[in-house]
Formats: structure tokens, C-alpha cells, sequence
């Protein structure tokens, strides 16, 4: 990088600049700096093929917690354990084995964070073919992804398929925390606005939740219709409604 330079003590006052100096119109326009709108995607359903992460995914992952930890579990207890949630029957089913709930469940997502990169490797699920339009938005548009997902997930598929478009890239965190910062709360879309330096723009999402968390952002929300999606009735209206990403290019 250039340092800046000052101009020395003696240099010529304004008033002695020369006659033939620019005119003020001639001075660049602003505008042309400007640093171009934003427009974040979400993953799950936008980006990559299907609604979400299969739930068998974090079944096994609790059982590879389960091994890890050395527990003795029935099957009572294996039902509280069980599904995604971090919510009451979690907690009394940690208390029987006698962990902490918060702990259990983080090491319960992180065998999940494995597992789904495991699968999304192996080809069980991939891209959307829209999905390459990214490319061409980013020409005019700063692109980021904020997902639900989580973030060692949401960096893999954007490794993994060279999605290198994207200025930010951000999933959750493991644990609790980043369980309770899920959309629809605006976190991680406050955060990426943050990150980009910037207040507004659009986030394209195919949930309800996703909606909710642009407008509670700040940001226009643009609703992309799936096979997964067909009778979703947004609890809000969205700004723009597409039937692939291929459309936005016209519609935003």
C-alpha cells in the first residue's frame, strides 16, 4: 500500500491555485464510489437441494455423544434426548444421566456439524442449478450467505463447490448460544451487515423464519419458491417472490 502524503508547511495557499484548475463540476462524482447494494442468501433450500438436514443425521449424532461420554442410556431417557431442540425434555433427560445439558448438547452438534459434512461429501445432497447465478450477481451486488446451518457446514458447500463469490459467509455456532440465535432471530444478519459495513439490502430465504429475520434486520425480504415450499403463506409480505435465482437478476 501507497502511503499517503501531506503536503509540506510552504506549500501554495488555495487561493494561488491557477486559473486553469478544474472546475468543481469537473470533480469525480461520489456516487461512483459507492459500494454496491447487498444481497445475502440463505443456504438450506435457496442454495443447496432440499428443505434441510435429514433428522436421522442428528439421531446418530447423538448416539456418537452418547459413545463418546460412555453412557448407560434407556430408553426413556433416549426419547427426551432425542430430535434437534434445545428445549425442557433435552435438559431432564441430562439430568437423569447426571451431565450438564449445555455441554452434552454442544458435543451433540458438533457430531452433527460432522456428520452433515460427511454427507453433503458424499453427494447426498448438492447444488440447486440456479445456484451458479450467484457468480453473475456478484458483479453488481456485495453476496453473502447466512444460514441456519452450521458454520463449518456453511464453509464446506462454499469450498467445496468454489462458491468464492461470496463476501461473507456465515452459519451458527454449535451449542446452545447458536441454537437460541437461530433465525428467525436477526443475528447472524445484523452481524453480516456489520461485517460488510453496510445497513440495508435483500436476503433471499424459503422459510417464514427466513422473512422474519430480514425484516427484523433491516433488510428487504425476497421469498424463492421450491418444490419444498409450494403452500408456504409468508407471515410477511415479501419484497420480491421468485421461482428460481435466475430470476432475480430482472426482479431486484
Amino acid at each position: 500500500m501507497t502511503p499517503s502524503t501531506s503536503a509540506p508547511d510552504d506549500a501554495a495557499p488555495d487561493d494561488a491555485a491557477p486559473d486553469d484548475a478544474a472546475p468543481d463540476d469537473a470533480a469525480p462524482d461520489d456516487a461512483a464510489h459507492d459500494d454496491p447494494p447487498i444481497l445475502l442468501f440463505d443456504m438450506d433450500g435457496v442454495l443447496v437441494e432440499g428443505r434441510g438436514t435429514d433428522e436421522t443425521v442428528h439421531e446418530r449424532a447423538l448416539d456418537d455423544a452418547i459413545a463418546e461420554r460412555g453412557l448407560d442410556v434407556d430408553p426413556e431417557t433416549r426419547a427426551l434426548l432425542s430430535g434437534y431442540e434445545y428445549d425442557a425434555d433435552f435438559a431432564r433427560g441430562c439430568a437423569r444421566l447426571g451431565v450438564d445439558p449445555v455441554a452434552f448438547y454442544g458435543l451433540r452438534e458438533r457430531h452433527g456439524e460432522r456428520r452433515v459434512i460427511d454427507r453433503l461429501e458424499s453427494g447426498v445432497r448438492t447444488l440447486y442449478p440456479d445456484a451458479t447465478v450467484v457468480q453473475e450477481l456478484a458483479e453488481r451486488y456485495t453476496v453473502g450467505v447466512v444460514s441456519n446451518n452450521y458454520d463449518g457446514v456453511v464453509r464446506f458447500v462454499v469450498d467445496h463447490h468454489g462458491l468464492d463469490a461470496f463476501a461473507h459467509v456465515r452459519g451458527r455456532d454449535t451449542g446452545v448460544r447458536g441454537f437460541y440465535r437461530r433465525k428467525p432471530d436477526p443475528h447472524y444478519l445484523l452481524d453480516a451487515l456489520d461485517s460488510l459495513g453496510g445497513a440495508d439490502g435483500c436476503y433471499v430465504g424459503d422459510r417464514g423464519t427466513d422473512l422474519l429475520a430480514a425484516t427484523r434486520a433491516g433488510l428487504d425480504p425476497v421469498l424463492v419458491r421450491r418444490p419444498h415450499n409450494d403452500g408456504l403463506v409468508p407471515p410477511v409480505e415479501p419484497t420480491v417472490e421468485v421461482d428460481s435465482l435466475s430470476a432475480l437478476a430482472d426482479r431486484l
